[in-house]
């Protein structure tokens, strides 16, 4: 299984505005679906479907090679 990231969206949002939705992403930005997930537990739920290990966002701004960032959903 490999590990995926489930990224707020909009990036580089401006403190305090809303997420929009959620994606899919590997370790390298790019997308495991085109889909846009409605919540957090949507995306998480299709990433387990798809067999992969959803991890999940510990700070608001993120570095994908920063373990400390991230946690198993």
């Amino acid at each position: 299984m490999a590990n995926v990231f489930v990224e707020p969206e909009p990036k580089g949002r401006p403190e305090g505005s809303h997420i929009t939705h959620y994606v899919l992403e590997y370790a390298h930005g790019a997308r495991v679906t085109q889909t846009n997930y409605a919540t957090q537990h949507d995306a998480i739920s299709e990433a387990k479907r798809l067999l992969h290990s959803p991890l999940i966002a510990r700070v608001r701004h993120t570095d994908k090679g920063n373990p400390d960032h991230w946690r198993p959903a």
